[in-house]
């Protein structure tokens, strides 16, 4: 009996898209494998906030609240124009009680997590410098 037989494939990678300035369109990425059926929103912050607190390479991002999660594109889907934030799509991932499947997390999924108030900010006037 081969393993994909006896264990189903439950997880999928994910990209989460670390966004420290919307202006300077400072980011950098965190590659996941998790299981979207087992993992809420909430945990997921949770997961993204540790490797932000413990990664050398985020250092520089210690100083920003980061509180929201979006889509920013699917497999196979178109992207945005904007560079740094799907701005289309107004829906965020805002119940920490909810299943990352519930939402629409497939695999391949690119996800931004940001300050929600450095977002509306740039909503209203989206320079870039």
């Amino acid at each position: 009996m081969d393993s994909s037989q006896t264990s189903p494939i439950c997880q999928i990678t994910i990209t989460i898209r670390v966004i420290k300035s919307f202006e300077y369109r400072t980011s950098k990425n965190i590659i996941l494998k998790i299981d979207p059926s087992l993992t809420t929103v909430g945990e997921l912050k949770d997961i993204c906030q540790k490797h932000i607190d413990e990664e050398s390479k985020f250092k520089p991002f210690r100083m920003v609240k980061y509180d929201t999660l979006k889509i920013y594109t699917q497999a196979f889907g178109h992207k945005s124009q904007d560079l740094i934030i799907n701005k289309e799509d107004k829906e965020f991932l805002n119940n920490e009680n909810d299943m990352l499947d519930f939402v629409g997390v497939k695999n391949e999924t690119e996800l931004s997590f940001f300050n929600r108030d450095a977002y509306d900010q740039y909503v209203e006037d989206p320079k870039i410098l």
